[in-house]
């Protein structure tokens, strides 16, 4: 019953990240069950499974406080959802020995990455250029295969891509890709379904993430106009890249020794504070600057000076 309880606190607080920031419920859920010992395949599977309700619940409510943009949800979502099944039935047909360093070296270089660009280089500026299917398709492939073997990273790849682009308000990049991760996670469903026929997937456990990420679903929908991507993004990144430093060190490939973990531990631990104080200076900073700038509605229009009449 506890873990129920955890899993369903997990849910709820991955799904809030999520909703705000357009990443990350995927590879936190699946970082927690890969923590205490789940087959990477059936945790991704089961993080899937409760993806497809917490995914329909988001996009419900992006739409509801319209944050969707539906052209780039089909563009994306479609090859997404085939890049998902690809993955799916790839990571079932790996062996438990390998499918766990694997997993938790991709959701390492996702952590480092969602770490790395919210901290250092924040949100980029607009452009008024439409998103090209050539953009997205490829990118829809590419991250629904890294969502689907990684247990995460629809997020972290297609949200920093689309972003990066400029081409979209972040509200409506972090809308669409949560609307169109729904289609992303039933197709890793019916591929998980097909490599693992069910084996190892805890339906209670779907049941507890599933709950705790329709709590939270319309709650991100409406934060992701007030919490700053920035930091919010730094935060997630580390605690991916802490747990799954973890897992990796205590992997027979690496079995690390007690000092080694110590001194990794208290690496990490430093970047991720400076990292995050860094972020809140500069939101701050930023905060500041567009607070000291006129706005439009307070320069008033000058009005013409009366022409003078020669007596």
């Amino acid at each position: 019953m506890r873990t129920l309880i955890l899993l369903a606190l997990v849910g709820l607080g991955a799904q809030l990240v999520d909703g705000s920031l357009g990443m990350a419920y995927g590879v936190t859920s699946t970082t927690l069950l890969l923590a205490i010992g789940t087959n990477p395949a059936a945790a991704s599977a089961t993080v899937h499974l409760a993806e497809i309700g917490t995914t329909l619940a988001s996009g419900a409510s992006h739409w509801r406080f319209g944050n969707v943009d539906w052209k780039v949800v089909a563009r994306i979502g479609i090859p997404g959802a085939i890049g998902a099944f690809a993955g799916a039935t790839f990571l079932s047909s790996l062996s438990t020995e390998i499918a766990a360093p694997v997993m938790s070296l991709i959701l390492l270089g996702l952590g480092l990455y969602v770490l790395l660009r919210f901290t250092v280089q924040g949100l980029p500026a607009r452009s008024d250029k439409p998103l090209r299917r050539r953009f997205l398709t490829p990118l829809g492939l590419v991250a629904g295969f890294m969502d689907a073997t990684g247990g995460g990273g629809w997020g972290p790849v297609g949200t920093p891509a689309i972003l990066a682009s400029g081409r979209l308000e972040p509200r409506k990049v972090i809308g669409s890709i949560d609307t169109s991760e729904f289609f992303v996670a039933i197709a890793a469903s019916a591929g998980f379904f097909v490599g693992l026929s069910g084996e190892g997937i805890d339906l209670y456990w779907v049941l507890a993430l599933l709950i705790g990420g329709l709590i939270a679903a319309p709650i991100a929908a409406w934060l992701v106009r007030l919490v700053p991507p920035r930091v919010l993004g730094s935060l997630v990144g580390g605690v991916i890249v802490l747990t799954n430093t973890r897992t990796l060190l205590n992997s027979d490939w690496m079995a690390a020794g007690d000092g080694v973990k110590t001194a990794v531990y208290v690496v990490i631990w430093i970047g991720w504070v400076a990292a995050v104080a860094w972020s809140v200076r500069a939101y701050r900073r930023d905060k500041a600057v567009k607070a000291a700038q006129p706005q439009e509605s307070d320069v008033k229009p000058q009005e013409p000076e009366a022409d003078s009449v020669s007596v």
